[in-house]
């Protein structure tokens, strides 16, 4: 499905039971820790007579990818150092 298709689709909201939910632009926010984080522009199925909002999956799993304390770490591998040779290897079992 593209956004274009996404803006016009609804859904039934499963918690009033009577309105339809629609994709909007919110403003997420959250704590991560003690930390509170404000998401603007975050993607959210509101529903027009409760206003029950259920976050996209998609938009979720980019925005837990970008938090990760982990991304964008080196991984540290051990490189051969320049002008050395790596020490033989063991005889293989007989």
């Amino acid at each position: 499905m593209t956004e274009e298709s996404l803006v016009n689709f609804t859904q039934s909201c499963n918690r009033c039971q009577a309105g339809q939910k629609h994709l909007r632009m919110v403003t997420l926010i959250t704590w991560i820790g003690e930390d509170m984080i404000t998401v603007p522009d975050f993607p959210a199925w509101v529903c027009d007579i409760c206003g029950h909002r259920s976050y996209d999956n998609r938009a979720l799993a980019q925005l837990s990818l970008v938090l990760n304390p982990d991304a964008g770490q080196p991984i540290n591998r051990p490189y051969p150092q320049a002008g050395k040779t790596n020490p033989p290897s063991p005889p293989a079992p007989i």
